[in-house]
């Protein structure tokens, strides 16, 4: 079992930076291919960014490359996502989430199926 709870949202002016945490509780994080999701109002979820936490290969959503980065603490058992230049479209709850083994990155661009541990989402709103 996996439970994941997410921190670190809040409101900011575009441009500015927050970082999301995502403290994890599982037996091993090892066998895990983690990510954050995003889902704005009205729209559906996508993914944002996931790391394999065993080989630490990292995969991004072309919407964020350059701005945002994740990142994981093994030992603390955290997961984090950096996020720098906001802009008003990155306005969305932003979930932590967890599949089983090696990340399947065209899999997880097209659907979320693969994930099955979610945390509640923590909410980021970019606005003036």
């Amino acid at each position: 079992q996996v439970q994941l709870v997410e921190s670190g949202g809040g409101s900011v002016q575009p441009g500015e930076s927050l970082r999301l945490a995502c403290a994890v509780e599982a037996f091993d994080v090892n066998y895990l291919c983690m990510g954050w999701f995003r889902q704005a109002p009205g729209l559906g979820r996508e993914v944002v960014a996931a790391i394999w936490i065993a080989a630490d290969v990292k995969y991004y959503n072309d919407s964020v490359k350059g701005r945002f980065a994740i990142s994981q603490d093994n030992a603390q058992k955290m997961l984090y996502l950096q996020m720098n230049d906001l802009r008003p479209e990155d306005t969305a709850m932003y979930y932590c989430a967890a599949a089983v083994g090696a990340c399947n990155w065209a899999s997880l661009r097209s659907s979320d199926a693969a994930i099955k541990y979610w945390g509640k989402g923590t909410l980021v709103t970019v606005s003036t």
